[in-house]
């Protein structure tokens, strides 16, 4: 260890994140030691390896207890009830409380504990309550249920996390106690233990499965965490209370005390080992490690292959094999008979040699292990390699994570359990960039989950490096990442805008690709304009919405108005938004821009707005004049037609008491005729020259309408139709008069008196009609045409 010339074990409180992960250390408040400097505590951070990462002065509460999550952020309990959250480089994160009751009457004692929910906190208070927070990611304070009666501390407790429920097993002297969450009293349990007065120690298993009760007569009880089954019970013959009392993995406890460990096994055999400084033991999964001020040690029961292999007068077919890779290695001919003894278990051996290398720590002899590995392949015929090659890879990954600058000491064990993807974070959290990704790469993760994803985490940690060039920065990540896959350059502007770096952010976000990420952060930033532009070239007409109302709400209307007239699309995108949603606003614009056109439209729409039936005038009066500004005669000349039509329908109405203001000129004349005004329609008709052949059907529908057959016949002898004398019949058929239309029919032309007459099913007047005109063979054609071959043949006999 690097720190043994700073550190001293016996005056300090040592937590040490799992998996290998960080140390931090801080004076113990409980001690006397003499201090140089400020008196103020400070709580270093050491990699495994002893190697200072941080440091942070401590101005906050008095601490009570510290511990890591998961994710190896360091959890400061107060005494007051609030929990602050760093990062492993003294970086504070946040802070969490755990309720009031907890900083009213403050807190005593906490543990720190991993369950399937996350990291958790559950803490004691001086009115002895415990309260617990699942989850420090999502911290919800729950209160445990009470123990009636207890009016002092507990004499020990610990924390036992299974099938998604937390709980608390607590001892009141000899008495145990149960505490959920979700039931208001406690639940008593019952132990049946040979000599004990109080149980003054607890421990629980890295897998919540089994628990270890120290009594306060040296005796070991080991068993099942439900308390139904006893596996052991051990007399240590120390009745002192332990410094520390873990699991070691799951088949063991160790209990340290001033020089010895003691291991006991879950079947009474035990095994002790003496130190002569102080310890402090970080219980893992599958171990325990042991942090001294000279060294960094692991207890670890031996695998049943390792075991297998090396165990003295073994048979076993790995053992046979690594003789005999050693025996061929020295040029030996013994080499053969060893190999002779295992042939028919080749695949077993080798398979031994394998996996006893992943669960050795010094490379010699995981060398020695897969050479013999390798020596064994040869002698098998259609060997698969996979398991020697990912052997291999996984081997040299966990020597260099294990090196001393690394400093994270972790076993094959805890990385199957956390995968190589989780082991790639944690060298991120620490900043070990340039090797994460040469095990990404070597492990040939794709550059989405491996190398682009490390290298996105590198620029973020670069961006807030405030004390390098903004101009160099920029560059060195561009040239880094340039545009891998998986990497979005607006991240890490967001991150460099949340560190203040706002110039730099917007550098970056030039290198974005897509337009999507980069207009809403250059809003954020205030880089209007360029968000507008951006928007603009992506072609993405939402994107361009989303910018002009955000422009449009953020600033003073003329200054935004002024503002997009320079970008043509953007004007006309919203314009068109104007005209669904503000027309007010639309007429703004029309009138900024002087156009004219645009102007008498919009009023024209406004004039035949129903919602605007008093305005009409004044609203066709404008259109008039905008189109006369805009030199459209035309339009102006209808306009003004138009209000002409206007007075001419008010005089109408205030004569007839109808309603005639809005009507169109079709309408207005069919009206007065309706209302047998013949010559106001015939005038009107003069003035606004409607066409013959409207007029007259005008008159043809009106009478047929009032059914005034006589005037229809008057008005059919005036002069020749314009529009023959086929709506005639129409409109006499149409209002059920067949003789009146017999009148019109003979001045019909002869190819429409056919087709009438079929209408009318009147057969034997249209043979009368055809047959004069046609020959035999033309009839029956003619006929075809109109109905069925069998009715025809029928109509010509």
């Amino acid at each position: 260890m690097s720190w043994q010339n700073e550190i001293n074990l016996d005056s300090v409180v040592v937590s040490a994140a799992s998996y290998g992960g960080p140390v931090a250390v801080v004076r113990d408040r409980k001690k006397f030691v003499k201090i140089q400097g400020s008196s103020k505590p400070v709580i270093s951070v050491y990699t495994s390896s002893g190697k200072q990462l941080s440091s942070v002065v401590w101005s906050s509460g008095q601490i009570v207890s510290l511990g890591w999550s998961s994710e190896e952020e360091l959890l400061c309990v107060q005494n007051d009830g609030h929990v602050l959250v760093y990062d492993m480089f003294g970086t504070y994160r946040h802070t969490f409380g755990m309720g009031q009751e907890a900083k009213d009457t403050n807190v005593i004692e906490a543990k720190i504990f991993t369950s399937a929910h996350g990291t958790g906190v559950v803490v004691l208070t001086s009115s002895y309550r415990f309260f617990l927070v699942n989850n420090v990611s999502d911290p919800k304070v729950r209160q445990l249920a009470e123990v009636a009666g207890l009016t002092v501390p507990p004499s020990s407790w610990t924390v036992v996390s299974e099938d998604r429920h937390t709980h608390v097993l607590m001892a009141r002297d000899k008495e145990l106690y149960l505490l959920k969450h979700s039931e208001q009293h406690a639940f008593p349990l019952s132990l049946d233990l040979d000599r004990a007065r109080s149980i003054v120690e607890m421990a629980v298993s890295h897998n919540n499965s089994h628990v270890a009760l120290f009594t306060d007569l040296g005796n070991l009880w080991i068993g099942s965490a439900d308390l139904r089954k006893k596996y052991c019970e051990f007399d240590t013959k120390c009745p002192n209370r332990p410094h520390q009392l873990v699991w070691c993995g799951t088949e063991a406890v160790i209990g340290y005390w001033d020089s010895v460990l003691l291991v006991v096994g879950r079947q009474g055999d035990f095994i002790s080992y003496s130190y002569d400084y102080p310890v402090h033991l970080v219980p893992e999964m599958d171990g325990v490690r042991i942090l001294s001020a000279t060294s960094h040690d692991m207890i670890q029961k031996v695998p049943l292959v390792v075991q297998q292999i090396f165990r003295i007068n073994s048979t076993e077919p790995g053992s046979y094999l690594l003789e005999a890779s050693k025996q061929f290695q020295r040029r030996n001919h013994r080499a053969d008979e060893y190999v002779r003894l295992v042939k028919d278990q080749l695949d077993e051996a080798v398979g031994q040699c394998i996996k006893a290398a992943g669960y050795e720590f010094d490379p010699e002899n995981q060398k020695m292990l897969m050479k013999a590995a390798q020596f064994g392949k040869c002698f098998i015929p259609d060997v698969d390699s996979e398991p020697y090659v990912k052997m291999c890879r996984t081997l040299r990954v966990l020597n260099a994570v294990h090196s001393f600058g690394t400093g994270r000491l972790q076993t094959l064990c805890q990385e199957h359990h956390m995968s190589f993807q989780v082991l790639l974070d944690r060298l991120v959290i620490r900043r070990h960039f340039y090797l994460a990704i040469q095990v990404a790469k070597y492990l040939r993760l794709p550059d989405v989950e491996g190398s682009s994803r490390i290298l996105a985490h590198w620029a973020c940690y670069k961006v807030n490096q405030s004390h390098l060039d903004m101009e160099q920065v920029a560059k060195d990540i561009a040239d880094k990442l340039g545009y891998a896959a998986g990497v979005s350059y607006s991240e890490i502007a967001k991150k460099a805008a949340d560190c203040g770096r706002t110039q730099l952010a917007i550098k970056l976000i030039d290198y974005e690709p897509r337009a999507s990420l980069q207009v809403p952060l250059l809003l954020k930033l205030g880089e209007d304009r360029p968000a507008l532009v951006k928007a603009i070239d992506s072609g993405n007409t939402d994107l361009v919405y989303m910018v002009l109302l955000h422009l449009r709400d953020n600033m003073p209307m003329a200054e935004f108005q002024m503002m997009i007239r320079n970008y043509p699309i953007a004007l006309s995108l919203y314009a068109k938004y104007c005209r669904e949603h503000n027309r007010e606003t639309l007429r703004d614009i029309y009138d900024l821009e002087d156009n004219y056109t645009s102007q008498a439209a919009f009023h024209l729409q406004e004039c035949y707005d129903p919602k605007n039936s008093s305005m009409k005038a004044a609203s066709l009066e404008a259109a008039k004049q905008g189109y006369k500004r805009a030199r459209n005669d035309f339009a102006a000349t209808l306009c003004e037609e138009q209000q002409k039509l206007l007075k001419y329908q008010a005089t109408l109405e205030e004569k007839f008491r109808r309603e005639f203001v809005g009507l169109s000129l079709h309408d207005t004349v069919h009206m007065l005729l309706m209302l047998n005004e013949v010559k106001l329609a015939d005038k009107l008709r003069t003035e606004y020259r409607v066409p013959d052949r409207r007029y007259w059907w005008l008159r043809v529908l009106t009478l047929s309408k009032l059914g005034d057959w006589v005037d229809l016949d008057k008005f059919s002898k005036t002069k020749k139709s314009p529009i023959g004398y086929e709506p005639f019949v129409d409109m006499c058929l149409k209002h059920g008069n067949r003789y009146e239309a017999q009148k019109y029919l003979p001045r019909v032309k002869d190819d429409l008196k056919v087709k009438i007459l079929f209408q009318e099913n009147n057969y034997t007047l249209c043979i009368r009609f055809i047959f004069p005109l046609y020959n035999i063979e033309q009839v029956r054609l003619h006929l075809a045409s109109v109905v069925s071959i069998s009715t025809l043949l029928l109509g010509r006999r």
